[in-house]
């Protein structure tokens, strides 16, 4: 299972990026992708087409929806990561794709720094 972060899938409806071509890839594997609802209502903030938000939805499907174990998960993480400015909603990410078992898929790896217990996509 890999989660996308914002930043990827924003990126990966770039016709011809690295993004768009890892995505392809793991849309004719069959890759499970998923979304956390925090990621989702950041890629929602936009700008964005019509068109775009009918692809990324149909890619990523039903928003994983943050659960109290997640919100518990997150205050851990940004507590642990040393309790940076602006980073809450990362942790939130975070949290979701490491109770879920997931691989996080980011063009930012540097947002999720010491984040205990999240798996980056390593290609990226």
């Amino acid at each position: 299972m890999i989660h996308l972060d914002t930043s990827f899938l924003i990126r990966a409806l770039v016709p011809g990026s690295r993004e768009d071509a890892q995505l392809r890839d793991w849309l004719s594997a069959e890759t499970p992708l998923a979304i956390s609802t925090v990621a989702w209502a950041e890629f929602l903030c936009g700008p964005l087409a019509a068109p775009d938000l009918s692809l990324a939805a149909a890619v990523v499907g039903e928003a994983v929806p943050l659960t109290a174990d997640h919100a518990a998960r997150a205050a851990e993480l940004f507590n642990t990561a040393g309790r940076r400015r602006g980073t809450l909603v990362d942790c939130l990410i975070a949290s979701v794709a490491i109770e879920e078992d997931a691989h996080l898929a980011t063009t930012n790896p540097k947002d999720f720094n010491g984040m205990a217990g999240l798996r980056l996509v390593d290609d990226l």
